[in-house]
């Protein structure tokens, strides 16, 4: 039985091209392979989703489907083909059973007179017919080039998204991915990411679209790529912000931390008095795109209560309150 792309990605047949991104999205996250590696039942359920996505989201494939059915592929990527039946019946053309209009000699038809460019015959004009019939084969480069065009013509860009770590976004790496092609056959695409890559943008991949009519060159593959979300980091343009917990010792007599960046551990100085956040600046530690200059890593402060703080704990706390008065919330506005 055919499968019903719209059943697959769960959206309605007048789905916007919005709604069946979101679906998309939201299945390949639930079952891409790398998040289910010994499913293979979720292996196979991203491959439909896939190929459900890379028909739906093509203005042209999802017409031919909508009209079709998933056999749409078999009757070519451009639809039904135009006959000539001038003078005989599909295919029959002016010349004979195998001739077009590419490789007929209107000379033979309309004489001699308005053959061979011939201009001023019956008034018609410096090369009247002459050029009409140039135009008509055509645009001046005659049937070999017209045919030569269609067979050269490029084969139909692939829209494809996958998702990448946070981390690979910021410092680049390469991806794998998988595209399932008409014949059911899935390539695996390996794609290098650069750095500083950010949420939504798209990178194209040449030659790996589908396939052109005889010696045309293949569409490409145009990736759009969605960065997941880190646990710990937040992207600010080119800067990081992390949340780094400290305790409250540290944050009253001043300590050194550890903080993990893209370029590795760095000792960050905390200090004494310091509250919760406060930012401490690293410079150059941030996200570094390829030809532009690196941001900064933010390392926003909290400070982190024991838990279970006992009698005598919050006693001495409030003992250092009374000691220390304070307004922390005077200049708190709406």
């Amino acid at each position: 039985m055919a499968e019903d792309y719209y059943k697959t990605l769960g959206v309605a047949k007048n789905a916007s091209q919005a709604e069946i991104q979101k679906a998309y999205y939201e299945l390949a996250k639930k079952y891409h392979p790398d998040k289910n590696p010994d499913d293979k039942t979720a292996k196979k359920k991203f491959q439909q989703v896939q190929a459900a996505f890379d028909v739906l989201s093509n203005a042209e494939k999802r017409e031919m489907y909508d009209r079709y059915g998933s056999s749409f592929e078999t009757r070519g990527a451009g639809g039904p083909q135009s006959t000539y039946t001038w003078g005989g019946g599909p295919g029959a053309g002016f010349g004979g059973a195998n001739a077009g209009p590419a490789d007929f000699d209107f000379s033979q038809f309309f004489g001699e007179r308005f053959g061979g460019g011939v201009g001023g015959a019956e008034g018609a004009g410096p090369g009247g017919f002459a050029e009409l019939f140039k135009q008509f084969r055509g645009g001046g480069g005659g049937g070999r080039a017209a045919k030569g065009a269609a067979a050269s013509r490029k084969g139909e860009d692939l829209l494809h998204a996958i998702q990448i770590p946070f981390s690979t976004a910021a410092v680049g790496g390469e991806v794998e991915f998988g595209v399932q092609r008409p014949s059911g056959k899935v390539d695996t695409i390996s794609v290098k990411i650069p750095p500083g890559i950010e949420d939504g943008k798209k990178i194209r991949i040449r030659g790996q679209g589908s396939p052109a009519g005889r010696a045309g060159a293949p569409g490409d593959i145009v990736l759009t790529v969605h960065v997941l979300p880190h646990a710990y980091y937040q992207r600010r343009g080119n800067n990081l912000l992390v949340r780094v917990p400290i305790t409250l010792g540290e944050a009253a007599e001043g300590a050194k931390i550890d903080v993990p960046t893209p370029k590795g551990t760095v000792s960050l100085h905390v200090p004494p008095g310091t509250s919760s956040g406060t930012k401490l600046r690293v410079k150059g530690h941030g996200v570094t795109p390829k030809n532009a200059p690196a941001g900064d890593l933010l390392a926003e402060v909290q400070i982190v209560l024991p838990k279970n703080l006992s009698a005598a704990d919050l006693k001495a706390l409030e003992e250092i309150d009374a000691r220390y008065a304070q307004e922390p919330r005077k200049e708190l506005r709406w």
